[in-house]
């Protein structure tokens, strides 16, 4: 393969991959995915919104949740206490030492 084939190839799978960059999810904090949980109920709330609609927002809200789900699982896996050694142990939920 020549010199210029390879510096075409490159900039195409650069191109590539920066489209497939911006067209990937963001992915949402916590906090955002809350933010949208809480507005996508404020649409549902609304008296107005036709079926259609409502239930796009519905299915939009619980895929929001199950995000919430998942990062607060995510995070409960990683939180880490000091034990009484000095040592991280893993956090055991119900336990209440202090």
């Amino acid at each position: 393969m020549s010199e210029n084939e390879n510096e075409t190839r490159n900039e195409t799978q650069k191109k590539t991959q920066k489209k497939a960059q911006k067209d990937a999810p963001k992915e949402y904090t916590l906090e955002e995915n809350f933010q949208r949980l809480e507005e996508a109920i404020e649409q549902l709330e609304k008296e107005d919104i036709p079926l259609e609609e409502a239930f796009r927002t519905y299915t939009l809200g619980m895929q929001i949740l199950k995000r919430c789900n998942d990062q607060i699982d995510r995070v409960e896996k990683q939180v880490l206490m000091l034990g009484g050694t000095g040592e991280l142990e893993e956090f055991e939920h119900g336990e209440t030492e202090v």
